[in-house]
């Protein structure tokens, strides 16, 4: 998805987000409607799949506030996304999951999901007074959101958690050792790359996700700056087009040319642990994966990341959007209860922290608008 007509909103986003990462700022004072009575499931236990992310990192840290607020307990599990999802598919197929909510990434599970028939239909809920805090309604999240939430009928069968927007980080200290500024262009994101790479030391100019499938959001990214969507009116991807060609050539290229050795193989974690080792130039990949950025035990680049909006393409300025959602599984005997949690998930109070921790971008208006959270 194209964000083109986003791009001061993003400015100001990715500007505030690598601010408050690096200040580490507390979250805003929790506030949940009394109307709602959140004690109603006490007792029950919930299980919760996650995805390991900054994302679950932050619903994990804050886990306790839920089970305070509700007196339901819950076992939560965050695993590898590779290995997630495909626990997902086996435990879901099989009718009988372990889990009462799961967390999903739209733009690699919402079809399949859907085919599968695993999420239960939370319209109901959403609507119920006694169930749903009076803010929480389908205007207060971004259009995007809804559509990533929605199924081909129009049914909610999730809650939007975090859109990614695609940009770029760069170290500024190897950047300012090269006299060089940062990239405006594709064709400059090319120059600068190649000239940080330098093997001898172990420098490279470029890392981004390599790995088979991995890599697909990659090329599509870069396929936007062509003014080129990637899938076609026939909802296939459309690999052969000129502009199709023209980004994979430069994917390519940078991969080949300026990336370190065994990028083939790397997800966004291993690019990320590259990057931290202070010998990278530019990672491309989303916004919501600052947080060890300016974390002194697992980053030898605190203070040296800069947070910049992607260059310009041949035809076109846009970013990849990207976005994950939670939701309750058809065959949990608990979905009210897993409802609540999935309303705990996306509150004012947990979008806030996920700005503040650098983790995402909750796709709540209410909570990008708030001057709590911009302050």
């Amino acid at each position: 998805m194209s964000t083109n007509s986003f791009n001061p909103t993003r400015r100001q986003l990715l500007q505030g987000t690598a601010a408050l990462a690096a200040a580490g700022l507390a979250g805003l004072r929790p506030g949940f409607a009394a109307g709602v009575d959140w004690k109603r499931f006490a007792g029950t236990t919930l299980d919760v799949n996650l995805v390991k992310s900054p994302r679950s990192d932050t619903i994990l840290k804050n886990l306790a506030e839920f089970e305070e607020l509700t007196g339901i307990k819950v076992n939560a599990e965050a695993t590898p996304e590779q290995q997630q999802r495909q626990k997902t598919v086996i435990e879901l197929s099989s009718g009988k999951p372990s889990f009462d909510v799961v967390h999903l990434s739209y733009h690699v599970q919402k079809r399949q999901f859907e085919k599968g028939g695993w999420l239960a239909d939370i319209s109901g809920y959403l609507a119920d007074p006694a169930l749903t805090d009076p803010g929480l309604v389908e205007s207060d999240f971004a259009e995007a959101g809804m559509q990533f939430a929605k199924d081909g009928q129009g049914v909610l069968r999730s809650l939007p958690f975090s859109v990614d927007y695609w940009i770029l980080y760069w170290n500024k200290e190897l950047f300012d050792a090269k006299g060089l500024k940062y990239p405006e262009t594709f064709e400059q994101l090319v120059t600068a790359a190649e000239a940080l790479t330098d093997p001898s030391s172990n420098t490279f100019g470029f890392v981004a996700r390599g790995l088979k499938n991995a890599n697909t959001p990659v090329w599509t990214s870069l396929m936007l700056g062509y003014d080129m969507t990637p899938l076609g009116s026939d909802g296939k991807l459309r690999t052969t087009s000129p502009e199709a060609v023209e980004a994979a050539s430069l994917y390519q290229r940078l991969m080949t040319k300026a990336a370190p050795p065994g990028v083939t193989g790397f997800n966004w974690a291993e690019a990320q642990s590259a990057f931290l080792q202070g010998k990278i130039g530019m990672w491309f990949d989303g916004v919501g994966f600052a947080p060890p950025m300016e974390n002194p035990e697992k980053s030898r680049v605190v203070g040296k990341v800069g947070y910049g909006v992607v260059p310009k393409g041949p035809k076109a300025h846009a970013a990849g959007t990207f976005g994950d959602g939670i939701g309750v599984t058809s065959a949990s005997t608990k979905k009210e209860a897993a409802y609540l949690f999935c309303q705990w998930a996306v509150s004012p109070a947990m979008g806030a922290r996920l700005l503040q921790a650098g983790a995402g971008v909750p796709f709540r208006k209410s909570v990008l608008e708030d001057p709590k959270v911009r302050e």
